[in-house]
């Protein structure tokens, strides 16, 4: 053979091995697909009723449930966490949390109106760097006051977001040929929340899924990352056809801690002059949603990827509905700071763990990263609990810490909180110190703070309390009544 055929042979033989590798090494990758969904009150879930008594399963009476038989299949079929919160229970903080590994102040998103730093680099900037397509649909809410705002220009590492919209609740959307539009309007033909008309095919739930499965349609043969932001089930409450006559609140009760006592109440749990508990367009939309998780399930499987594709359902925050005779979110109670963390992803993590670690969304973006075999930026500072999914133990303490919003990273003002599986140890600049024990007292109405047998554990959690605002530079610790409060803990 003649040299020049003979060096073109052999180059042609090591691209097209180099290329089988790559194939081969790009088969390896799992997939990602997030569900990311806005207060969304854990107890509605039937996963997470199974793992809590009665009384507290059942708040609004054993009658006003919604039955959500896919994400429970994800959770059978994975893990289901049940102490994982958000850093922030508030849209904003809590996204800017989650997408970077760092704590609300430092990106420095601590209210629903700060936009992101440039400087932040996502989990999708490293999984775009480890060779992943990756894109976003849905609700973003990090980039300032745009509404609704499709595809920002900065999209931080997703690199398709033709269906992201900055804010907003919009129920109906359309595809146009100049690209996605709200197709409810009001009457002066503005962008409106009108769920009339909407179906399967236009309503938001549904018209995001779809381009959920779009996206991995246009990837399928690469490996692929995708964010499906559902903003449901935050108000307003309607929801389209069927789903806003498959419930009733006749069988609604009252949430047992509704009509708490004022007395002796600190500022971050006062009761508020209007609450709504009501639940029957609650539960319409998370059962649009869990039927459209189904879909997307059932997507990937027709196409051959769901044994093959990290599955995530989870939240910005909760929702109270009632409970301590408040609504929405932004306490450090459980019904707001707490939120769903389900995970599948056979042959990895074992069907139908249960991990009880506290855990924040901080933790995520690392995790995450290192699940993918994807490198962290090196920035974050939640933690790499891997481990703990695949049967595993991690490193460090058993605990995460929650912060209320601020005008902006400096001020001091507000509420700051370590979290363990069993306590809560919450300071602020307007009260007395509190320690929660919920295991004792579930319903978080008591104070343990003055309980002797408590005394040690207070101590413990003052302790991690300082060593995370030292770490994190976060001002509310800087407080003078907060930094007089936990001084006097410390001794």
């Amino acid at each position: 053979m003649k040299r020049r055929k003979f060096i073109q042979s052999t180059a042609a033989t090591t691209a097209a091995a180099l290329a089988t590798t790559a194939r081969a090494d790009d088969a390896a990758k799992p997939n990602l697909i997030i569900v990311h969904c806005d207060e969304l009150n854990f107890r509605t879930l039937g996963c997470y009723r199974d793992t809590l008594p009665p009384e507290q399963a059942f708040m609004w009476g054993p009658l006003a449930v919604c039955d959500t038989p896919h994400i429970d299949a994800l959770a059978k079929e994975g893990a289901l966490c049940t102490k994982f919160y958000a850093a922030t229970p508030v849209c904003s903080p809590s996204r800017s949390s989650l997408i970077s590994g760092r704590y609300p102040q430092n990106t420095p998103v601590t209210n629903n109106s700060v936009p992101l730093s440039d400087d932040i680099r996502t989990f999708a900037h490293q999984l775009g760097d480890a060779s992943y397509a990756t894109g976003y649909a849905g609700k973003w809410h990090l980039d300032g006051e745009g509404k609704p705002q499709w595809g920002p220009e900065r999209n931080f590492g997703f690199e398709d977001n033709r269906y992201m919209f900055n804010r907003g609740h919009w129920k109906k959307f359309e595809l146009t040929a100049d690209g996605p539009k709200v197709a409810a309007r009001d009457n002066k033909g503005r962008p409106g929340y009108g769920v009339d008309g909407a179906d399967e095919t236009t309503f938001a739930t549904d018209w995001l899924t779809d381009r959920c499965i779009d996206f991995v349609d246009e990837h399928r043969d690469e490996p692929f990352a995708y964010m499906l932001s559902i903003p449901d089930p935050h108000g307003p409450d309607t929801v389209r056809a069927p789903y806003d006559k498959m419930f009733s609140d006749k069988e609604l009760e009252m949430p047992r801690t509704y009509d708490k006592p004022r007395k002796d109440v600190p500022s971050w749990a006062m009761p508020q002059a209007k609450c709504n508990y009501k639940m029957a367009s609650y539960h319409g939309m998370i059962k649009c949603i869990d039927d459209n998780v189904g879909k997307l399930v059932t997507a990937l499987k027709d196409r051959g990827l769901y044994d093959n594709t990290i599955v995530i359902f989870t939240a910005d925050h909760g929702d109270m509905r009632g409970e301590h005779g408040r609504q929405n979110k932004g306490v450090p109670m459980e019904a707001s700071g707490k939120v769903p963390f389900v995970i599948r992803l056979p042959e990895t993590i074992p069907a139908g763990s249960q991990i009880d670690r506290a855990m924040n969304t901080t933790d995520f973006a690392p995790t995450i990263l290192a699940m993918m075999g994807a490198d962290p930026t090196g920035a974050e500072e939640g933690r790499d609990l891997s481990a703990l999914f695949a049967g595993g133990e991690a490193k460090g303490n058993d605990i995460t810490f929650m912060r209320g919003t601020n005008q902006s990273s400096e001020s001091t003002k507000g509420w700051v909180a370590a979290v363990t599986p069993t306590h809560k140890l919450i300071l602020s600049d307007a009260d007395d110190a509190w320690l929660l024990d919920l295991e004792k007292d579930p319903d978080e109405l008591v104070n343990f703070v003055n309980d002797s047998e408590q005394a040690e554990t207070l101590r413990y959690l003052a302790g991690q309390l300082k060593a995370y605002g030292e770490k994190t530079g976060d001002a509310k610790l800087s407080d003078p009544h907060t930094g007089k409060v936990l001084a006097g803990l410390l001794g």
